[in-house]
């Protein structure tokens, strides 16, 4: 599906306007589930190409996500994985324009990657999602049941010599996350600094790619890729799905297939 041209507004452009993390229960991490829900996964028996949608009914609904972009290079896969948590009592970091009315906060973020660096024209594993809600709806689980809760932001990850250097300060924690249920301190870190030189974008309303899949995200896209090195990849497929003290079960290829459109418009901000 080739993506319709968004209406350019001077005035819409979209903005990040983020403060540091600090201290206050924020840190680097595994997760098991996104929102306390049971055990799924993504391998055959509970996840892709399995039965797991079972417990979960919207994840057969009409906004379900990720989508492919038929665009460019990049398509969009994401899964379960490590995530930094921010602290979004009030608005300490908010992402503003483009898509969204008013300002969404920062809740965490996360990456996603593939087995390996291979893959097929235009379609990438890898990716950095930032979740925000929307505080008008008092909390993030009350965000959670609104159609205009919750914004990601997503931007693909291109595995080249030139990695970006911002990328660095989550990727030398890793080591202290090896196993599930691990966490590290991560404190003072500004997620604007992750962004591309360019803020094009493409934008759809979707779901969460984990269950329940609630469908109440506003999707934005970039359309430039950050770079990261093959040894920085080479360290997140270190991490295990498994506890410290199981055998290793190497944590890859936690992203979900692209969901069908269901006469969804994916828009773009540039032509």
């Amino acid at each position: 599906m080739k993506p319709r041209p968004f209406k350019k507004d001077p005035g819409r452009a979209i903005r990040d306007q983020r403060a540091p993390a600090r201290r206050g229960g924020r840190g680097i991490g595994q997760t098991a589930t996104t929102h306390g829900t049971s055990v799924w996964g993504y391998d055959s028996d509970n996840g892709r190409g399995g039965r797991g949608h079972e417990n979960y009914p919207l994840a057969k609904g009409d906004k379900q996500s990720p989508l492919e972009i038929k665009h460019s290079q990049n398509h969009l896969n994401n899964g379960r994985t490590c995530r930094v948590v921010f602290d979004d009592s009030f608005d300490r970091s908010v992402l503003r324009g483009g898509p969204l009315t008013g300002a969404y906060r920062l809740r965490q973020l996360h990456l996603h990657w593939g087995s390996s660096d291979d893959h097929e024209v235009g379609l990438s594993f890898n990716s950095l999602h930032m979740v925000h809600w929307n505080p008008k709806h008092g909390n993030f689980a009350g965000a959670l049941k609104q159609p205009d809760g919750v914004a990601v932001v997503g931007i693909f990850l291109k595995v080249g010599k030139t990695p970006k250097p911002e990328m660095k300060r989550i990727l030398e924690e890793i080591d202290n996350i090896k196993t599930k249920g691990k966490e590290a301190p991560f404190q003072h870190f500004d997620p604007s600094i992750l962004f591309p030189k360019s803020r094009d974008y493409w934008t759809y309303q979707g779901s969460f790619t984990t269950p329940p899949c609630e469908e109440c995200i506003t999707w934005i896209l970039l359309r430039e890729p950050i770079e990261v090195s093959p040894d920085q990849m080479a360290k997140l497929r270190s991490l295990s799905k498994n506890g410290e003290n199981e055998a290793m079960n190497p944590l890859v290829d936690n992203w979900r297939p692209p969901q069908p459109v269901k006469g969804r418009v994916v828009r773009a901000s540039f032509k």
